[in-house]
């Protein structure tokens, strides 16, 4: 199985299995240390608001404009931030690196 790097809010490093074809988010909210998708990955809410790191962020495919347009309204947005219902986790991503955003 492959793996995804997890820095969770509290600044520390786990390494999850996550299986290929799931969404990154699927990933994330089974995890105590995870995120909250309370939209269930409808890309309406940001609670899977995640920092991917730099090294990996042409990696993934742009974000879509109703990502963009969401995440850019949130207080703590930056450059790396996507959010995670919209990253599709492939075997190609094993090793990929996020950082749980802070909650808004």
């Amino acid at each position: 199985m492959a793996t995804l790097q997890v820095i969770d809010r509290d600044g520390v490093s786990h390494d999850v299995e996550a299986k290929p074809g799931l969404k990154v988010m699927e990933v994330l909210r089974e995890l105590d240390y995870g995120v909250a998708a309370i939209c269930g990955g409808m890309c309406s809410c940001a609670t899977c608001h995640i920092y991917v790191d730099p090294a990996w962020a042409d990696k993934l495919p742009p974000p879509m404009s109703d990502e963009r347009e969401l995440l850019t309204e949130l207080s703590h947005y930056k450059e790396n931030s996507r959010l995670s219902c919209q990253v599709e986790f492939t075997a190609a991503l094993s090793g990929l690196k996020v950082t749980i955003a802070e909650d808004e």
